[in-house]
């Protein structure tokens, strides 16, 4: 589904690079997990594959569509939610949805269903004329994923889709992502929370200097990291404990 070949990226005035000729290769139907320190380049990588940045070198391509060839046709099969919330707070939840919704094209009836769909599953149906200020965070962060799945995207990017939440909150967006996977969406997903990748991704990578160090099934990772009794410990194991603040 994504193939990447040496793929970098150094931002303007920049020493480093903050992604060196990474190479991967994610499958149709998976849910690829892709962990690392701060800085490690995860966030630049997703916008460059969500086609919000330009790479400085190297091409990718998802469902056969090249980056540098299909820019249009490859932004219409995928969705994007971001980590922080791109929702208008004055306008209602209903209104942030349909005006999403319409940028992918969807329109009248349709739209108003798909709507209606996820509100429901997500718990929010009762929420949707309340303005997004007065939401929990919670509430905010349901409502920023179903912004980015209304078109039912082939291949879904998610930066952190579960910080700051609450219990419940993390559960039931766990698990609509996990029906939207069986439901065919291929799931490119970030997160802090390595006991949540460890239990939710097929398989994960972790990124370090913008380099990819090791990947696979999070299961075999931590068989195969001595004294590893969860990816937490493989994590700290190949990435350091040294702190990774940066500004």
């Amino acid at each position: 589904m994504i193939q990447i070949n040496n793929l970098s990226k150094k931002y303007k005035g920049a020493d480093f690079f903050s992604v060196k000729d990474l190479d991967l290769n994610i499958s149709e139907g998976e849910i690829f997990g892709l962990l690392g320190p701060n800085g490690a380049g995860k966030t630049t990588l997703i916008s460059m594959l969500s086609s919000l940045l330009k790479p400085t070198s190297g091409s990718f391509s998802i469902a056969g569509l090249n980056y540098s060839e299909n820019q249009k046709e490859l932004k219409k099969i995928i969705g994007s939610v971001p980590q922080e919330y791109a929702l208008y707070p004055s306008l209602t939840a209903f209104e942030n949805l349909m005006y999403f919704g319409s940028m992918y094209g969807i329109k009248g009836p349709e739209l108003q269903k798909e709507i209606a769909g996820h509100l429901h599953k997500l718990g929010l149906s009762e929420f949707s004329k309340k303005k997004i200020k007065t939401f929990s965070g919670g509430m905010k962060r349901r409502i920023n994923l179903i912004a980015g799945i209304l078109h039912n995207p082939k291949v879904l990017f998610l930066d952190e889709p579960t910080v700051g939440v609450d219990v419940q909150s993390r559960n039931v967006i766990i698990e609509h992502l996990k029906q939207l996977n069986e439901n065919g969406t291929t799931i490119i997903y970030t997160s802090h929370h390595l006991n949540e990748a460890e239990d939710f991704c097929t398989r994960v990578a972790i990124i370090d200097h913008g380099k990819i160090v090791c990947k696979g099934n999070p299961k075999e990772l931590i068989a195969e990291q001595k004294d590893a009794r969860d990816l937490e410990d493989v994590f700290l194991a190949i990435t350091g404990k040294a702190l990774r603040d940066y500004a």
